[in-house]
C-alpha cells in the first residue's frame, strides 16, 4: 500500500498546561483512530532554516514545518480524508500531503 507523508504547518502553541493536555489528547485520539494506517507517528520539529544557493535564512521560509507523520492509504484522496480529522486544523494549521515514492 502506498505511503504518504503529512507535513504539518502552523497551528498555535498551547499557552497553559491544561491547553497542552487538551491538544495532546486530541492528537492521541486522532492517531489512535488512524489505527494500522498510521505508519509513523512522526514528531513535532523545532525552528527550521532554509538553504538556497544564495545562503541560509533562519526564518524557515514563508510557511515553516511544525511536524510530520506518515500514513498508508490507497490513494491521495484517502490520505486527504484521513488528514481531515487532524487536530492542527482546529488550531489554524494545515496539512500538506505527498506520496512517498519508491526508489
Amino acid at each position: 500500500m502506498p505511503k504518504y507523508i503529512y507535513i504539518y504547518h502552523g497551528g498555535s502553541k498551547p499557552e497553559t498546561e491544561a491547553e497542552q493536555q487538551r491538544v495532546m489528547a486530541a492528537w492521541g485520539a486522532w492517531m489512535e483512530d488512524l489505527g494500522p494506517k498510521l505508519a509513523d507517528g512522526g514528531a513535532p520539529v523545532g525552528q527550521s532554516k532554509t538553504v538556497t544557493k544564495d545562503g541560509v535564512s533562519d526564518d524557515g521560509g514563508a510557511n515553516p514545518i511544525s511536524g510530520y507523520s506518515m500514513v498508508e492509504a490507497t490513494d491521495h484522496d484517502e490520505a486527504a480524508k484521513m488528514a481531515a480529522g487532524c487536530p492542527i486544523l482546529d488550531d489554524g494549521g494545515t496539512v500538506e500531503i505527498a506520496e512517498i515514492l519508491p526508489m
